[in-house]
This record gives C-alpha cells, sequence and structure tokens, in this order.
C-alpha cells in the first residue's frame, strides 16, 4: 500500500488523469441511468422494430448511412433533432429506435428526442457497429 501512495505522489499527473477520466465514466453512465433510456443489444432490438409501430431513426452521416444501414431505417442528421420540426414531432408517439455508429451519440440524440415529447425510445446498444459485428442484415438501398 506504501508503494501505492509513493507512486501517486511521484506521478501526479498520471493519477489526476486517470481519477478524471474514471470520474467522467461514472458520470456519464449515471446520466444514462438518470434520463431513463432503454439500451438494447441487437437481439434485444429485432423485437422492437418487427412492431409495426416502430421507426429505426439513424442519425449516422449520410456516408456512413448509405454505406449500410438497418432495414427501413431513416437517416435523420442529429442537429435536425436539436430544433424539431413539424415532420419530427409527428414521429413522437411512435416507438423509436435511435442507431449511431457505435451507440455514443445516440444517447444524446435520444434525451433531445424525450424532450420534444417521445417517451416510447430505445438506443441500440454498441450502434451499428455491434449490429454489423453479431451478423445482422444491412441493406444499402
Amino acid at each position: 500500500m506504501e508503494q501505492v501512495f509513493e507512486f501517486a505522489g511521484n506521478h501526479l499527473l498520471l493519477v489526476g488523469g486517470f481519477i478524471a477520466v474514471l470520474g467522467l465514466l461514472v458520470w456519464t453512465e449515471v446520466m444514462r441511468k438518470v434520463q431513463g433510456l432503454k439500451e438494447l443489444t441487437p437481439a434485444e432490438s429485432v423485437a422492437w422494430i418487427n412492431d409495426p409501430d416502430a421507426l429505426v431513426i439513424d442519425i449516422s452521416p449520410v456516408a456512413d448511412f448509405n454505406k449500410g444501414h438497418i432495414v427501413n431505417a431513416r437517416n435523420l442528421q442529429a442537429s435536425r433533432l436539436a430544433k424539431p420540426d413539424a415532420e419530427l414531432l409527428k414521429l413522437k408517439d411512435r416507438k423509436l429506435l435511435v442507431v449511431c455508429k457505435n451507440g455514443q451519440t445516440a444517447i444524446s440524440a435520444a434525451a433531445n428526442l424525450r424532450k420534444m415529447g417521445a417517451e416510447n425510445l430505445a438506443v441500440l446498444k454498441g450502434g451499428m457497429t455491434q449490429w454489423r459485428g453479431d451478423q445482422f442484415p444491412v441493406t444499402t438501398k
């Protein structure tokens, strides 16, 4: 234990950086729980997507979306969700699955949808990276 304190004393910047990263990680996880967003694995998402009232919103850049996306997904830019228009407000009563490249930006997009009034929301855990990794189908149409 004495060596740990000696190491920390000799490497203040390294230890400070570690504590900062650890704090941000804890803060991110706490915020996810507070926001009450569902995170669904790709397998869990299939049942969600198969609901006739469900809509997949992919917030990936257009180039990434065109390389492959979930069947029937709709590409919307995350910036558009910050200031919703009449078309987006129509979507708030549907079941929405928000998807991005790796699952991180979808959380903030889902929070914007929640502010707009959407209540039945979920985020694809791991994003399209996990979806492809689990070998679920994608389309370029």
